[in-house]
């Protein structure tokens, strides 16, 4: 077996099986992808059915001193899955990274803005110019709904249920759910939407996505997150931030003001509540504000 075969029919199954979004499988793929290019580089020849432990253990050797514990950690976690699946399709009987262990990490809290923080980066966008209205509906529906930047660029027109006061999400896995907006981020996006999106020369295949380009296109993700860092060295923010660093906002400021854990999850779009937790973790205040709320005998 090859690696292409055997890494395109990983990558289908994924999609099928696994129902995982375009953007985990790629990830996925790019794991498998470093250890194809590690082969190869060395002269190595063997298949996905032959390589041992041993030549793994020697790619995570070299891998370790170019990538931080948490990327090695990912890496293994991406490859341990793909030798799975080898196993599952009975190619394989063992998987040789069975017996090799990912690097201890600490858990990483996410960052998080502050009220001021996010007010002056909405602040500090330039009105004057078309797609300033179009970047400040960006900025208030990713901290008014939590969303994924994927989440954010894939949204459609036809998600919009305004009068619900709710959005159509599509999440990983392409896993849809209903989350609420507020009045202000409606206001904004049907600014942007009515006065500022009408005026593009829409391109084909485009014309129910919310966020456009100048040039009628979907927004990628990397235009989101440069949109954002500019405005952070606008207003001298002294934090690295990103899209996701409004979602984290969006969660724990609902903590903090008593939504509970359960609700949270679901408007995240989070499998498990544990994935949730961590905004525990960001704001203990909230544990000692529940135990002297609800406990009988504070």
């Amino acid at each position: 077996m090859k690696w292409s075969h055997a890494l395109k029919d990983y990558k289908l199954f994924l999609k099928i099986e696994r129902g995982l979004s375009s953007n985990s499988i790629s990830s996925y793929g790019l794991d498998v992808e470093k250890l194809i290019a590690f082969l190869e580089t060395n002269s190595i020849q063997e298949s996905p059915l032959s390589i041992t432990k041993e030549i793994v253990q020697q790619f995570i050797y070299e891998l370790s001193k170019s990538v931080n514990a948490r990327t090695q950690s990912r890496m293994i976690s991406g490859l341990r899955s793909f030798f799975n699946y080898l196993i599952f399709e009975d190619y394989r009987t063992d998987n040789p990274l069975e017996l090799i262990e990912s690097p201890k990490i600490g858990r990483k809290l996410p960052d998080t803005l502050s009220l001021d923080d996010i007010n002056k980066l909405i602040d500090a966008i330039d009105l004057s110019k078309a797609e300033g209205e179009r970047n400040r509906a960006i900025l208030e529906t990713l901290y008014s709904c939590g969303l994924r930047v994927s989440e954010l660029t894939n949204l459609k027109i036809s998600d919009l249920f305004f009068e619900e006061g709710f959005i159509k999400v599509t999440g990983k896995g392409d896993k849809q759910r209903f989350v609420p907006i507020v009045n202000s981020a409606q206001k904004y996006i049907n600014l942007y939407k009515n006065h500022v999106r009408n005026q593009l020369s829409i391109q084909k295949g485009h014309e129910d996505t919310l966020f456009l380009n100048r040039r009628g296109k979907q927004l990628t993700r990397a235009m989101i997150f440069t949109i954002i860092k500019q405005l952070a060295v606008k207003i001298d923010l002294n934090k690295t931030i990103s899209p996701h660093t409004f979602r984290h906002s969006f969660a724990t400021h609902l903590l903090e003001n008593g939504a509970d854990l359960r609700t949270i999850q679901l408007m995240l779009g989070h499998e498990s509540i544990t994935t949730t937790e961590i905004y525990v973790h960001v704001d203990k205040s909230h544990l000692k504000s529940v135990l002297q709320t609800f406990h009988p005998r504070k």
